[in-house]
């Protein structure tokens, strides 16, 4: 019997990969999209889904568990960038991307863990971001968001080890998808003290996402995942120096690596 998986923004990017790829091994693949009538050719269902909306999310799993009776596997993936001076960030915009990045994954790992109970078995994997390891100038929500996200993974693995229920964080670095379309952007104010630095970083952050990764790779890392035994709760998926840089941050002093982003970012 193939594993049911549920994908969370499955209709473009990242998570339209992981679909495709799962569902040409086997897999029994459903993504979401809160408008799943605009992608009428995908290889796989989409089931409608509103990751802010608790009814949008209850109707989507009874959904699934109607038409399949389980769920193995849940890749928390559907997420939101936002952009911007912390300053001159709107609050409603702070807290809408925290309803998408992370009350909405908690949401859906709560509306999973009693019919993954009931089976004793499943995996719920977390798509995070290298980003979600520090504090990124002009990205800081975005951050937060993220790495609000890996903290609860590992909260919820302690809580949730007793069931034979797998959690994980797979956390990717820049990857070639039109996330930057969707991205909330405060605007470059030309009289902001902020206006110059801002701007020249936004360039520089949409130069990344446009040269980024082929979104398989995050598939195949999906793929490997499910796999796996015992899943540690760490997962990185990027280039060597976006890795690196995680690991940077643990072993230098903090003012050290705080001089990297600076001169990264030519702050």
């Amino acid at each position: 019997m193939s594993k049911v998986v549920l994908v969370t923004g499955g209709s473009t990017g990242i998570g339209k990969a992981i679909c495709e790829f799962l569902s040409a091994k086997g897999f029994s693949v459903y993504g979401t999209s809160r408008n799943p009538d605009n992608y009428p050719d995908l290889s796989f269902p989409l089931l409608p889904l509103d990751v802010t909306q608790n009814d949008s999310i209850s109707n989507c799993i009874a959904l699934l568990l109607q038409k399949e009776s389980r769920i193995d596997v849940l890749v928390n993936n559907a997420g939101s960038g936002i952009t911007g001076p912390l300053e001159e960030t709107p609050e409603v915009e702070m807290k809408r991307n925290f309803e998408t990045n992370f009350f909405g994954p908690i949401n859906l790992i709560k509306s999973v863990l009693p019919q993954m109970r009931l089976q004793n078995s499943g995996l719920i994997i977390n798509v995070t971001s290298i980003a979600g390891y520090m504090g990124l100038p002009y990205r800081g929500i975005y951050s937060a968001s993220k790495g609000a996200l890996n903290y609860i993974t590992e909260a919820f693995r302690l809580e949730i080890k007793d069931f034979n229920i797998k959690m994980c964080n797979l956390a990717p670095g820049d990857f070639a998808t039109n996330i930057a379309a969707g991205r909330y952007h405060a605007p470059i104010k030309e009289d902001s003290p902020y206006a110059a630095t801002y701007k020249a970083v936004l360039k520089d952050i949409d130069a990344h996402v446009d040269s980024g990764s082929d979104p398989v790779l995050m598939a195949k890392a999906v793929h490997r995942l499910i796999h796996i035994e015992n899943p540690k709760v760490h997962y990185k998926v990027g280039t060597f120096m976006q890795k690196f840089s995680v690991l940077l941050k643990a072993i230098l002093p903090s003012k050290t690596y705080e001089k990297l982003l600076e001169r990264h970012y030519k702050l």
